[in-house]
Formats: structure tokens, C-alpha cells, sequence
């Protein structure tokens, strides 16, 4: 199969004094991730792979398990970019998916894969829409489960876009968010920050040849995120009942869950 080239220029979406302090403050937040994005699409999976040592498919296989899906079940996977995630869950018994991501050049890749790596039938279940995690084109109490992966953090405001997710889905839909998260064992959580902080934004930078500072700005927005506790707190405050969370892999990854308060 082939990848598609980015779409635009790899301009500087994060310089170094963006990243001097918390990236998620920033005014300009929402158009320099979009930037971001824009410019890395076309290697997006490959460093996924390569960086996360295959670990980020067991992730997202995880995350499907946890949300259940049922037949006839309709899925909203947000933020979705290359549709990993979204042809997951085409895979199972749901009737329909829908990925959503604001940034063109991710769906651009999404679309193509969806045509070289799903049959006609799992195919034909999925849908892209370019669209806004804090203002979803999509009807209320429309959806039996919504996904997140990674991307939670990349929103202007998580809090907003939780209460989106609730929105749209029905009483009792499932919500599933994985995210990044610094590991609590002291030696793993030092390996990491060496890791994600140092080798892989140059590595990661050098395959993409990025130079909208990407890589840069994925580690220390992890570092600058809510953590696990935190990111709980935020679901339940935002609509949800009987939240819950499981690390994989030594805690680099979280994967959160819980249910749309019933009406």
C-alpha cells in the first residue's frame, strides 16, 4: 500500500519558547496541533510503530475489547487520524463507525487505507468527517460507544470536548479514552522520560523529516497533561458514571473507560 506524502509544508507549528511552558496554555494551541498533524501524516503510522515497538496496536486492540461492541452497535471513534483505531472496530459486529479528525491530510490517509485494508463489507460500515472534538457534527444521543485514542490531550479544552462525547452518546453508551501517561515505578518512569524526551523526538523528527517541532511537542504534552487521576476525575464531572482505568505496558499507556449517565 502506499502512503500518502504530507499535504503541506513541514512549517514550525512548536518552537522551543512554546515549549518552554505548558503547550496546553497556549492561545494558538488548536491551529499549531492542526499544523502539526498536517505535516506529519504521511509518516504518522510508521513512527507510531517504530517508536512504540508495535505496542500502540495492542493498545487500541485493548481499547476495543474494553468498549463491548455489540451487533448493531453504531461507533464514533474521535480524533481518529490515520483510522487505526476506526477499522478496529469495523472489524466487529457494530453496524456502522464513524471516524472523526480536524485534520484533512490525516483523513486523506485514513480513507485510503480503509479501502486497502478492510473487506467490502467492513468497508462499507466506515465513514470520515472532518470535525471539531469540542463541537462534533453529529446528533445528540446518537452513538453505543465513542473512542478516543491519544488525542484527548491534544484538544483546546479536554473538559469541553468530555461533555461533547456525552452529548452524542445514548444513556448507557460506552466511553473509552487511551492516553500516554508517565509510568509510577521510579526506574520505568526515568527510561521513559529519557526515551520520549531526547531519543524519539529526534529519531521520530528525522524519519518524518518534520520541522513543525511534533515530536517536540508530543512529549512534553504528555508531561504537562492530567494525569491518570486526573483524567478520571475530568470523565466523571462530565457526564459519566462507573469510570475506571488499567496502565499496559508498565504504565506508558491508560486505557480509561466508563458509561453516559442514564437518563
Amino acid at each position: 500500500m502506499s502512503h500518502l506524502p504530507s499535504a503541506t509544508p513541514s512549517k514550525t507549528a512548536w518552537d522551543a519558547k512554546d515549549l518552554a511552558g505548558d503547550p496546553h496554555r497556549h492561545a494558538e494551541k488548536a491551529g499549531k496541533v492542526q499544523r502539526m498533524f498536517s505535516a506529519i501524516a504521511g509518516s504518522y503510522d510508521l513512527n507510531n510503530r517504530l517508536h512504540s515497538f508495535g505496542r500502540d496496536q495492542a493498545w487500541r486492540r485493548f481499547a476495543v475489547q474494553t468498549a463491548s461492541v455489540r451487533p448493531g452497535d453504531r461507533v464514533l471513534d474521535v480524533a481518529c487520524g490515520t483510522g487505526d483505531l476506526t477499522e478496529m472496530f469495523a472489524r466487529t459486529e457494530a453496524a456502522e463507525v464513524i471516524g472523526v479528525d480536524f485534520t484533512a491530510p490525516m483523513l486523506d490517509v485514513a480513507r485510503e487505507k480503509r479501502n486497502h485494508n478492510l473487506s467490502q463489507a467492513q468497508a462499507g460500515k466506515v465513514s470520515y468527517v472532518e470535525g471539531d472534538a469540542m463541537a462534533l457534527p453529529l446528533e445528540s444521543g446518537s452513538f453505543d460507544v465513542l473512542s478516543i485514542a491519544f488525542g484527548i490531550r491534544n484538544v483546546s479544552d479536554p473538559l469541553k470536548a468530555l461533555q461533547e462525547f456525552a452529548r452524542v452518546l445514548k444513556p448507557g453508551g460506552r466511553l473509552v479514552v487511551l492516553e500516554f501517561d508517565r509510568p509510577s515505578w521510579f526506574p520505568m518512569r526515568q527510561l521513559n522520560d529519557v526515551y520520549c524526551g531526547w531519543l524519539m523526538p529526534r529519531t521520530a523528527s528525522l524519519i518524518a523529516r518534520d520541522k513543525s517541532g511534533a515530536y517536540r511537542y508530543l512529549p512534553k504534552s504528555v508531561g504537562t497533561f492530567l494525569n491518570r487521576e486526573g483524567l478520571q476525575e475530568a470523565i466523571r464531572t462530565s457526564g459519566f458514571e462507573r469510570p475506571g482505568s488499567r496502565a499496559l505496558t508498565f504504565g506508558i499507556c491508560v486505557c480509561h473507560w466508563a458509561t453516559r449517565v442514564s437518563a
